[in-house]
């Protein structure tokens, strides 16, 4: 099967390419070109680092993937020479990124010939291959295909590869919602210590808006869990910044405490939105003792509720 992402069968001169090391010999090391169908290149020994090679090993492995700068390409011998040492760590993370992007492309072109029995390489210069040229990468002619299917209308596909080709792309490409979850403490033993928490925790929650809303749940006194539900990780990450932000300027200007425990991060399905790890399945997390049912109450902005969540008593009052 083919796995050429682009129209050009070989990269230029000074290209950024994905290589996966297959063998390490004395010369360098050969490696396998991912974008350009698995064709043969060779980073030389003296372009594997700036630094003194004592120990080949130590630089590259095989297996190892690695982004390179394109030297030489002899396009009649087959020829090409790779520089590892040339490429910044900066240039590194953007070709990745680029390589995880093509790579989605062409895992759709592979559902498609799936679906359809047309050949890979077929649909390559049929899609996506237009779609590079047309847009800054191919998977953004994609995105903007799950909106409006019009954008693929000059491609002049067969009504079988149309349909393939959309349900591969909303698979892939539709977007899902991320849980974000930041813990917090905030107490006050001040007079006004239950009436400060509680409007504290009403400034937290205040930035939530339609599309955003920000939840406040209790821990165990004084510890809290803001959470937030959205499809774009970063706006999550900076809302509940903005809320952790506002009950740190109300609890202090009150004499209270504040203290980030965990600073915004996206949950994983390992993880529930209290705790962190989820239970075990044994019979005392099936059925759930007090306290864990207390964990998973959301904060309740009666005056009551507040006093009982941060351990004050009406004496102290």
């Amino acid at each position: 099967m083919s796995t050429r992402f682009y129209e050009r069968k070989y990269p230029e001169i000074d290209d950024l390419v994905m290589v996966q090391v297959k063998r390490v010999a004395e010369m360098g090391a050969y490696v396998h070109l991912l974008e350009y169908n698995n064709i043969e290149g060779m980073i030389l020994l003296s372009e594997l680092s700036k630094r003194r090679i004592r120990s080949i090993t130590k630089v590259i492995r095989v297996g190892r993937m690695e982004v390179c700068s394109v030297l030489r390409v002899d396009e009649e011998k087959g020829y090409i020479d790779l520089s590892k040492k040339k490429v910044s760590h900066e240039d590194a993370a953007r070709h990745e990124e680029w390589y995880a992007r093509s790579k989605a492309v062409h895992s759709i072109m592979r559902h498609v010939s799936s679906q359809t029995e047309k050949v890979v390489a077929d649909l390559c210069a049929q899609i996506a291959w237009p779609l590079y040229k047309k847009y800054t990468h191919a998977l953004d002619g994609l995105r903007l295909a799950v909106a409006d299917t019009g954008v693929l209308k000059d491609l002049g596909l067969p009504e079988d590869v149309m349909e393939a080709l959309m349900a591969g792309v909303r698979r892939r490409l539709t977007p899902q919602a991320c849980k974000l979850r930041s813990r917090v403490e905030v107490q006050c033993y001040e007079y006004e210590g239950v009436e400060a928490v509680k409007r504290a925790l009403l400034q937290g929650m205040s930035v939530s808006t339609e599309e955003l809303e920000v939840k406040v749940k209790l821990v165990a006194p004084p510890a809290y869990v803001l959470l937030t539900t959205c499809l774009d990780k970063d706006v999550g990450i900076a809302k509940l910044d903005a809320a952790n932000a506002k009950i740190k300027e109300s609890i202090e200007s009150e004499g209270g405490q504040f203290v980030i425990k965990s600073a915004p991060e996206v949950l994983g399905d390992h993880e529930d939105a209290i705790g962190g790890e989820k239970h075990g399945s044994g019979s005392e997390s099936e059925s759930g003792s007090e306290g864990e049912q207390e964990e998973g109450m959301e904060f309740n902005l009666s005056e009551e509720e507040i006093r009982k969540q941060t351990g004050g008593k009406e004496e102290d009052r």
